[in-house]
């Protein structure tokens, strides 16, 4: 729509905030794939408390996340490959990041937050040191041979050993994605997405794992909500929002002047320590934004209301797998058939230029109605 309407800053604005920033920088879009990844920690500390309830041994708990960890990598290759006349074993998936990192994840649930912090501030520093001394690539470089145009914005000096391909995450993966069988051996990345991303993607899992600690019962406050004292619950919100708030900026400020100052830039597409940092911060802020508004105490009408309101919001999050697998696939077919059966004609009920938009809201209602109905059944697909 935004291509429609140039002069338009409003649809300029969500084009935008709709679309993955070219290298350095952030939109509302690069923030899905951390925020995933934040949440997958904000989780385990319920989960490990669950499962323990329930009598599982640590080595079943283990195991267990094992084997998540193994299909959530496949889980992301078997998306990847959907459109390849074979196999395309590449690991920068969510589901592959996310996949590669829950087993350290999870064993650092059983630690406490001494130690979480400490392989948060090691991941970080040891990854941006490895960046740091890979070698510079030489002046002859052919950028365009790697799948980098010749006016890509290019840093230079200290910054430029997080330039796109050419960097040490595209090195590792010339070595390692052509150890596995494919048409033609692999030379880059379109979009500088890399494997190991999986690294400092669970240093973003850490700070969710932080966070998750925080909420189930380790603030003093919040855990009164659970002892029946009802002056110390009403406060209990307030004192959760500001540590989840104080950090989210703190981490903010981190990685916005880290970039400022030249030590690191601000990549999603390679995520760089800056990058951690950043999104790291806008994850607290809108998970201190989210419990606000969904988990402050309030008086049982607008609790209510609230309810009813977050509601889309739950059948989503109920089926997270499902959605994600429902956005990588079957919304081809559902577009398919929705101009099978019902024409286009009405695609353009409002012109040409809003046909796009028209379609994607009909192919997001109906994914949508299809999470319900799994809601409505009680069906919850895990790994």
């Amino acid at each position: 729509v935004a291509a429609k309407f140039p002069d338009s800053t409003f649809w300029k604005f969500l084009a935008y905030h709709q679309s993955h920033v070219i290298w350095a920088g952030c939109s509302l879009h690069d923030l899905i794939q951390p925020s995933f990844s934040f949440l997958v920690g904000v989780s385990l500390p319920f989960s490990i408390a669950s499962r323990t309830a329930k009598g599982q041994s640590r080595g079943q708990m283990i195991a267990h996340a094992v084997w998540r960890a193994v299909l959530l990598v496949l889980l992301g290759v078997f998306l990847r490959s959907m459109t390849a006349k074979q196999t395309n074993w590449t690991f920068e998936d969510t589901l592959s990041q996310i996949g590669f990192g829950y087993v350290p994840l999870f064993l650092l649930g059983f630690t406490c937050r001494r130690w979480q912090w400490a392989a948060f501030v090691a991941i970080l520093l040891g990854y941006w040191a490895a960046f740091a001394l890979y070698p510079l690539p030489s002046s002859s470089f052919d950028y365009q041979a790697v799948g980098v145009p010749a006016d890509f914005p290019h840093y230079t000096g200290f910054m430029s050993h997080w330039n796109k391909n050419s960097n040490l995450a595209w090195a590792f993966d010339t070595w390692f994605l052509n150890l596995f069988p494919r048409p033609s051996p692999f030379l880059f990345n379109r979009g500088g997405y890399a494997t190991l991303s999986f690294i400092p993607t669970l240093a973003t899992m850490i700070l969710g794992l932080i966070a998750g600690g925080w909420l189930k019962g380790q603030l003093p406050v919040v855990s009164s909500q659970f002892a029946g004292n009802s002056n110390s619950s009403l406060r209990a919100p307030s004192s959760a929002l500001r540590v989840l708030l104080l950090t989210g900026l703190l981490l903010l400020a981190l990685g916005l002047f880290s970039h400022l100052l030249g030590l690191c830039p601000n990549v999603k597409r390679i995520w760089t320590p800056t990058w951690t940092l950043f999104s790291g911060g806008w994850c607290f802020l809108l998970l201190a934004a989210f419990y606000y508004l969904l988990d402050s105490p309030l008086p049982a009408p607008h609790s209510a209301l609230r309810a009813s309101l977050s509601f889309p919001l739950r059948v989503i999050g109920a089926n997270s797998i499902a959605a994600y697998i429902l956005a990588h696939g079957p919304d081809r077919f559902i577009a398919d058939s929705l101009k099978i059966h019902f024409g286009t004609t009405w695609l353009d009920a409002f012109g040409p230029a809003y046909s796009p938009l028209l379609l994607g809201t009909a192919i997001l209602f109906l994914e949508w109605l299809i999470l319900l109905w799994l809601y409505r059944q009680k069906i919850h697909i895990r790994i």
